[in-house]
């Protein structure tokens, strides 16, 4: 069933492999008639706020979403006060119609529309947000990482699940759909009038449906469809380890006092679901800056990189700049990188045979990646291992001209190597290995907004 002409669901894999388990839900989400704009209340993701942009954003009015997400400590606190004082005010804001709680459960559909950072390349993604039961990371696990996460970041989110006991940013998992009817559906949904809209300060355009999934009509079965597909096989955690990491250990903690409760909505977490065939998603990538070197050394990186590379000398900064600064709309994946010091650069393509011998052990997916060549290539060239880059050797950017510029800057960066994104099939192939991969791999844009859909753990 489904709307007019729509492909059948995407049909179930068999038994043994293992799969996600998805579930519609009831959203808390802001009152416009209590809040007014609803721009003036979401936010980016609490890892990318800055202490002045947080003051901006309590500044554009006193309900944005960073006062749960990312609530300040205040003078004369004590430890944790800050979670405490987030959850008041979740709790004021439940109370007095700030928040309201959606009467159907539903699958929220999602659209953003941006321009690749870099390009002129316009792109619009959809996916569709909905609650995915929590499991253990594993072999036999549906549910797969990439990265590594950090004990500080985990500490932090935990401590404002354990306060609020809500979901108020998403994990971004990745699915597939060969046969193209998820975008076809998630099409479908989009072509009526959002329930909200709103464009960020990137100028990103986020807009937003609900879905109900209760009863027996067109938007039930939709949603019914979108859950089936994103449930057929395992999927990849694409954005959010962190968040995913603190869920699971609320979970426990919780199960230790609720053990008798049946399918509890702690069990659960918000989770944005991509579909990355159909979709051009962009995977921008993170250049490296090499600190501490010197001019000599670094002059010696750019003679030695032969050993390792096809090298094409470059005479300005400006040529490299051309070719990495858009490098969201590429391929990526082929080995090329951009090299920066104070005497020159130049265009580097890996020789595959000549890494092969010194690549770190781990799957054939994670040793071809970009990311695994370029630290091979660091400590082989430049004596930059693992350990240097732990203390402080490398330090990253998101734009080639600002990479560049730290060089020329001569404050301590002495060369820059500019990467082209990461294919989003690498990162899968990478995570169905069960292998992580190396720090700052992957950076995901859009992001998704805080404070569009808030997943309680209550039903």
């Amino acid at each position: 069933m489904g709307p007019p002409h729509e492909p059948p669901a995407s049909v179930s894999p068999s038994q043994k492999e293992p799969v996600p388990e998805i579930r519609p839900f009831r959203a808390l989400r802001f009152d416009r008639s209590v809040v007014g704009d609803p721009a003036l209340v979401v936010a980016p993701p609490y890892d990318v706020i800055g202490p002045d942009l947080r003051t901006t954003l309590v500044a554009r009015h006193p309900a944005n979403i960073v006062q749960l997400d990312l609530p300040a400590a205040e003078t004369g606190d004590e430890p944790d006060d800050r979670y405490r004082r987030a959850a008041r005010t979740l709790a004021e804001w439940r109370s007095n119609g700030t928040l309201r709680k959606d009467p159907h459960p539903s699958v929220y559909v999602y659209e953003q529309t941006y321009v690749v950072p870099g390009t002129l390349a316009e792109r619009t993604q959809r996916g569709f947000f909905a609650r995915l039961r929590l499991e253990a990371f594993g072999p036999d696990a549906a549910v797969l990482p990439h990265e590594r996460t950090l004990a500080g970041p985990r500490e932090d989110r935990y401590k404002l699940l354990r306060a609020t006991g809500v979901n108020t940013s998403p994990v971004v998992v990745l699915f597939d759909d060969d046969s193209g009817a998820t975008r076809q559906r998630l099409a479908f949904a989009a072509a009526g009038p959002p329930d909200l809209e709103v464009t960020d300060d990137d100028g990103v355009r986020h807009r937003l449906w609900a879905v109900p999934a209760d009863g027996d009509g067109a938007s039930a079965e939709i949603a019914a469809a979108l859950i089936a597909a994103a449930s057929a096989w395992p999927i990849t955690i694409a954005d959010g380890h962190h968040r995913y990491e603190t869920a699971l250990q609320y979970r426990d903690e919780r199960r230790m006092t609720r053990s008798c409760e049946e399918d509890p909505a702690f069990d659960y977490l918000l989770t944005l679901f991509l579909e990355t065939t159909s979709e051009a998603l962009t995977v921008l990538p993170t250049h490296r800056l090499v600190r501490g070197i010197g001019d000599v050394k670094a002059t010696a990186v750019l003679e030695r990189a032969g050993e390792l590379f096809d090298v094409e000398r470059v005479g300005s900064a400006e040529t490299l700049v051309r070719q990495f600064e858009g490098a969201g709309v590429g391929r990526g994946g082929e080995g090329r990188f951009g090299l920066w010091t104070r005497h020159g650069g130049a265009l580097l393509t890996a020789r595959r045979e000549a890494f092969e011998p010194i690549l770190p052990p781990g799957g054939e997916a994670l040793r071809a990646l970009d990311v695994t060549l370029l630290g091979v290539a660091l400590d082989r060239l430049a004596g930059v291992d693992a350990d240097a880059v732990k203390a402080g050797a490398v330090e990253y950017s998101k734009s080639a001209a600002q990479a560049i510029a730290a060089v020329r800057a001569d404050d301590g960066v002495d060369a820059a190597f500019l990467l082209e994104g990461t294919p989003v099939a690498s990162i899968s192939a990478v995570a169905r290995d069960g292998d992580v991969m190396p720090q700052k791999s992957t950076y995901f844009y859009p992001k998704a907004l805080s404070g569009l859909v808030i997943n309680p753990h209550e039903w």
